[in-house]
């Protein structure tokens, strides 16, 4: 990333549930991170599975951000009114040849341990369980290496090829992702810890749309009772409550890292991200997963 062009970050949300903490962490990590190196804050609302989302969770998200003080700059950016340019990568992918239909169910790729790049690239049309398919990318091979800012070099292998497109016609995170990320001249991802197995095929993607792909961070996860799973809407995690936003800012500031001043939860939430803003220090975030104290 040339040190020369403007810091963009994002948040990016699906609206399947309400914020609960360890959203509130990643939300609050990106927003510091970019402001304390002069750069803007989107907001990306990725409601690409409508079967997922739960009714009126976007417009909750939303408050909820705007209540902790996390204004972001510019327009919403929603996902579902981008299909258009969804449909319009796959038809150039596809006339490179880098797209092929997979036949294949969930339950034959778990029998087999995996998807068999070779077998369904090459398979006859005709062989096929019924008319639905997915949209592979044929990217399979070698590795993808990348500096995280805080896990450090990274080297990963692309074991599979990605899906594009879904078996039920729904377009796939991976592509619209990295396809909204160049869209918004994104530089900079900082996530959860989560997502870091997602980032050698995602930054292929981005190579063969002929872009540099951004400087990725993963921040550490909240992890849930008995410290086995993280925090998340599918474990029932509790949703954050706006009316105790400067104690919920002051908690996440101290889950990574900072040590919280004397009376800061007294304050407004637009002044302790002022004053968390002006010591962000990327080596002073304290990268373990783990529960809350």
């Amino acid at each position: 990333m040339n040190s020369k062009t403007p810091y963009t970050g994002r948040f990016a949300p699906s609206p399947s549930g309400p914020l609960h903490f360890g959203s509130l962490v990643c939300a609050l990590g990106s927003y510091l991170d970019a402001l304390a190196h002069g750069g803007h804050w989107l907001v990306r609302m990725e409601d690409l599975d409508p079967p997922r989302e739960e009714p009126g969770a976007a417009a909750r998200i939303l408050k909820t951000l705007e209540s902790h003080g996390l204004h972001w700059h510019g327009a919403v950016e929603w996902q579902s009114k981008r299909h258009a340019h969804y449909e319009e990568i796959l038809s150039q992918l596809r006339q490179r040849e880098l797209l092929y239909a997979c036949y294949c169910s969930r339950s034959q790729i778990r029998q087999n341990g995996g998807h068999n790049n070779l077998v369904c690239r090459t398979r006859d049309a005709e062989d096929k369980n019924d008319g639905a398919c997915a949209l592979r990318l044929n990217c399979a091979g070698g590795e993808e290496r990348f500096e995280d800012i805080w896990r450090g070099t990274k080297i990963q292998s692309v074991h599979e090829d990605t899906i594009l497109k879904r078996r039920d016609g729904l377009y796939a995170y991976q592509l619209a992702v990295v396809v909204d990320d160049i869209a918004q001249g994104i530089t900079h991802i900082v996530r959860g810890a989560d997502l870091l197995d997602t980032t050698a095929a995602q930054i292929r993607l981005f190579h063969l749309l002929g872009s540099e792909a951004p400087i990725f961070g993963h921040l550490p996860l909240v992890m849930g009772p008995g410290g086995m799973q993280k925090l998340s809407k599918q474990n029932h995690a509790p949703a954050i409550d706006d009316s105790k936003a400067a104690s919920n800012l002051c908690t996440a500031l101290d889950f990574l890292g900072f040590h919280i001043a004397d009376g800061l939860e007294q304050e407004a939430p637009e002044h302790i991200l002022k004053w968390a803003a002006a010591r962000w220090q990327r080596h002073q975030v304290d990268k373990r997963d783990r529960q809350l104290h």
